[in-house]
């Protein structure tokens, strides 16, 4: 019998593990500043997923607090970056 512990333990964590290995290639390989920052990104959202799961699978609530802090830094660091980004292009 299929249940959301199993489904959560042999499909969503071993495709978010996959995805983290792949962004941390662009992290590393990426041949522009923009390409690293997006993967940068994208590695603190997947987090922010294998968080989520942790919570559900605990039962630990408050660490969907800490979800919601971590994509709330992750967005200001992104368009801290985009002004930058822009701020110099203007120059």
């Amino acid at each position: 019998m299929i249940t959301l512990a199993n489904y959560f333990d042999f499909v969503i964590l071993p495709i978010l593990t996959v995805s983290v290995i792949l962004v941390f290639i662009r992290l590393f390989r990426g041949p522009s500043i923009v390409d690293r920052v997006i993967a940068l990104d994208l590695i603190i959202t997947i987090g922010i997923g294998i968080i989520t799961i942790f919570s559900i699978r605990a039962d630990q609530h408050v660490m969907l607090d800490v979800a919601i802090i971590l994509a709330l830094i992750a967005f200001l660091g992104t368009v801290a970056f985009s002004y930058y980004i822009e701020k110099q292009r203007n120059d």
